[in-house]
């Protein structure tokens, strides 16, 4: 697997991922209908740096990296990260949060901070927990799932070090 960052040409695969996981309104705050240029700005222009990550060619996930809070805050970034539904189960999460703490050091940050990690993904909250995040913040029916209505969320932090 080959984790690179992403370039322009590389977003007709990035928002079939991002359309994909979006649609399903279960996993990100993002309005499901939302249109491909409001992706784009989101992901390819807003982040510090974009990333995917590819297998033989193909692009299967991708991942931003950006600073949480600016000034005294500066120091702490925010990760997304996407999978394509075809290669969940593959370990390309792992890979990708493995490449952004990577990432996050030698761009001077010192942690890394999910603000929005939707309780009832089960597969996420155990991934991150098992690659050291903490659950250090609860808030209650912060996300508007579609099936369950409103759900809890955590708050998930990783110190880096340095």
């Amino acid at each position: 697997m080959l984790i690179r960052e992403a370039q322009d040409s590389d977003f007709p695969a990035i928002w079939s991922i991002f359309k994909e996981v979006v649609s399903t309104g279960d996993t990100y705050p993002y309005l499901p209908d939302m249109t491909e240029a409001e992706a784009y700005n989101l992901w390819m222009s807003q982040p510090h740096q974009t990333f995917v990550a590819e297998e033989d060619g193909p692009i299967y996930g991708t991942y931003v990296i950006k600073q949480n809070h600016p000034g005294l805050g500066s120091h702490v970034c925010n990760c997304g990260y996407m999978v394509a539904s075809t290669a969940r189960g593959r370990g390309i999460a792992t890979a990708m949060c493995h490449h952004s703490q990577k990432t996050a050091l030698a761009l001077g940050y010192k942690a890394i901070q999910f603000n929005l990690v939707v309780a009832t993904n089960e597969g996420a909250v155990h991934l991150w927990q098992k690659l050291g995040f903490e659950i250090i913040g609860r808030l209650p029916q912060a996300f508007n799932h579609h099936q369950h209505g409103y759900v809890d969320a955590f708050v998930m932090y990783k110190w880096l070090g340095g």
